[in-house]
């Protein structure tokens, strides 16, 4: 009798243990999201621009693993009105994602690519509309980098959502436009690559993308200088348990932070942090039906949002002049400069982009014994701005001599 009783206890333990492999749901390394390519097909882009566009899209979902509880892509186009290539649900499969990619045909009409962003955000991700309750969320924007309607806001709304933003532009767009409609840090999230190039990036941002998807992991996202969004797939349901976020400066571990949230809760932002500080945090799943395994993050915050703290004129001229700026912030810093410029005793004032890392431009076109105001504005990631304004003369130009009597000809 004894050996049916071990067998039975054998039996009932590795049951027990299948049943709570599967309420923890698919290994870590297997991925699982809503991947969302949103494709400029108006008329500002040329048939040639649009196909290999179209050709790089394919290329970048052939090879992901693709299938109903893993990976689903789906296409909208941007134009004046936003259309749905094909749905999240349509096809399970990268080489018929390609194939639906490369029988998309351009729409043409007007770049409102706002409109498309709310489209997808209502249409496509939002739960009310059939989107998956808690897998992570991917967008990868392909743009000339222009846009007839604002971006910032249905951008914004997407983010709040926790989508992960990727931006590739393929033209001259406005760098800091682009990075704060892109994840943060830009430096990962935003790529400016010519048409024909684009195959440099496939690898790269495939892989960034399978990143974003990892179910089962910890993460972070719109790091800034003062905090940060931490985002986590469902480990538990409202009835299952509930979660204890832990949050202390990684040198001072004494200080710790805690916030409890409900068991259907996929993600928290921790906001009045110190700069340019690491951080500890961790995520401990409170069940009452399973051990669940806390998840722990390291995140630094960005550095300080400080502004320009001097400006220095030089090199004035009758219709130009150089101004410059301390401290120089890198992009890791700040989004970049818009410098302003307009006469002090009116007139249209004038802008000038400078990216990041830099600290002086040359302002020209300006009228000669004019004084000007010169306004150097530093843009954070986390949508803030520092300004610093400073007075600024061009000299007199030369001015043309009269003519002497007789000169130029011969006197009646």
């Amino acid at each position: 009798m004894l050996p049916w009783t071990a067998l039975g206890l054998a039996l009932s333990l590795r049951l027990a243990l299948a049943q709570s492999g599967a309420e923890r749901g698919p290994p870590a390394s297997a991925p699982q999201g809503d991947l969302l390519f949103l494709l400029d097909s108006s008329a500002s882009v040329s048939h040639y621009e649009f196909s290999r566009v179209r050709e790089f899209l394919g290329q970048l979902a052939a090879p992901l693993p693709l299938g109903p509880g893993a990976l689903r892509v789906s296409l909208v186009h941007v134009s004046s009105q936003p259309h749905t290539e094909f749905p999240f649900s349509q096809h399970s499969s990268g080489a018929a994602v390609q194939d639906a990619i490369r029988a998309a045909a351009q729409l043409m009409g007007d770049t409102n690519t706002g409109l498309a962003l709310a489209y997808a955000r209502e249409q496509l991700f939002a739960e009310a509309a059939g989107a998956r309750p808690g897998v992570p969320k991917v967008l990868v924007w392909v743009t000339d980098g222009g846009s007839s309607d604002p971006v910032g806001p249905p951008m914004q709304e997407l983010k709040d959502l926790g989508a992960t933003v990727f931006i590739v532009s393929t033209g001259r767009g406005n760098l800091l436009e682009l990075s704060a409609a892109a994840s943060a840090p830009a430096g990962k999230h935003l790529h400016f690559v010519d048409v024909d190039d684009l195959h440099i990036i496939a690898q790269e941002l495939r892989g960034s993308i399978m990143d974003a998807m990892r179910p089962q992991q910890l993460r972070a996202s719109e790091v800034t200088s003062s905090g940060f969004r931490l985002v986590w797939p469902p480990l538990l349901t409202e009835d299952s348990g509930y979660y204890v976020v832990e949050l202390a400066p990684s040198a001072e571990p004494g200080t710790l932070r805690r916030q409890q949230l409900p068991g259907n809760a996929t993600g928290w932002s921790w906001a009045g942090l110190d700069p340019d500080t690491d951080y500890s945090v961790a995520l401990v799943p409170e069940s009452n039906m399973h051990l669940v395994r806390p998840q722990h993050l390291r995140v630094r915050t960005l550095p300080e949002e400080a502004g320009p703290e001097r400006i220095v004129i030089s090199h004035a001229r009758p219709r130009s002049l150089r101004v410059s700026w301390a401290p120089a912030l890198g992009p890791a810093a700040a989004l970049g400069y818009h410098v302003q410029f307009g006469p002090l005793r009116g007139g249209a004032a004038r802008r000038v982009e400078v990216p990041a890392g830099h600290n002086s431009t040359a302002l020209e076109g300006l009228a000669p014994g004019t004084a000007y105001l010169v306004t150097v504005t530093a843009a954070f990631r986390s949508g803030r701005e520092r300004a610093l304004s400073a007075k600024a003369c061009t000299p007199d130009g030369a001015r043309s001599r009269a003519p002497r009597p007789g000169a130029g000809g011969r006197g009646p």
